[in-house]
């Protein structure tokens, strides 16, 4: 995934007026990267002798740390833009939020390499590369939107746009909810 920093730069004028455009695109970037490179997750072999009905167990797992993850991150923006740029706090959370999601990319990584590799099971693979990639778009639009939704850009952004990103975080999300159904119906029949 690549992050655009200059149409970020583009929206938000300089990135000292307006830290969290940066902030957040560059947690994003990071989150992706950890995607990239899952060598450092916890490594498939952790779950060589789990069955497949606990790998799934274990992605949903992620799948609702992820969302607490959000959820999280959306209380603090939402705080950040009341408390009148109490943006130390905010930084904070995104950073300790980049935590999560990079961790739960990295371990979802691994156990699609698991469900790939050892437990020959390309249809199970499959669901969770689309899981993941459904993710990140979920994660670039939800920082999109925060850039957006602040002072200073919100004044400056097309209300259509902002509509259209909202509507495509919850689209992105039904995406999820039936990629996670198919797995989990696709797990049944794989054992």
């Amino acid at each position: 995934m690549t992050v655009d920093l200059q149409a970020c730069r583009g929206r938000c004028g300089r990135f000292q007026a307006l830290p969290d455009c940066a902030v957040m695109l560059t947690a994003t970037a990071e989150v992706a990267a950890a995607a990239d490179n899952p060598g450092s997750a916890e490594s498939p072999w952790a779950w060589r002798d789990a069955s497949i009905a606990t790998l799934v167990q274990r992605i949903q797992q992620l799948q609702d740390e992820r969302a607490q993850a959000f959820r999280r991150l959306d209380q603090a923006h939402r705080q950040y833009l009341l408390s009148d740029q109490d943006f130390p706090s905010y930084r904070s959370v995104v950073h300790e939020v980049t935590q999560v999601f990079a961790a739960a990319s990295r371990e979802v990584l691994a156990l699609e390499a698991e469900l790939a590799g050892p437990r020959t099971q390309p249809v199970l693979a499959r669901h969770v590369r689309s899981l993941q990639e459904l993710e990140q778009t979920r994660l670039t639009t939800v920082a999109l939107l925060q850039v957006m939704g602040t002072p200073g850009v919100a004044e400056q952004e097309d209300p259509e746009k902002f509509r259209q990103l909202k509507i495509k975080v919850i689209k992105t999300m039904e995406a999820i909810s039936e990629v996670l159904q198919e797995l989990r119906f696709d797990a049944e029949s794989a054992e």
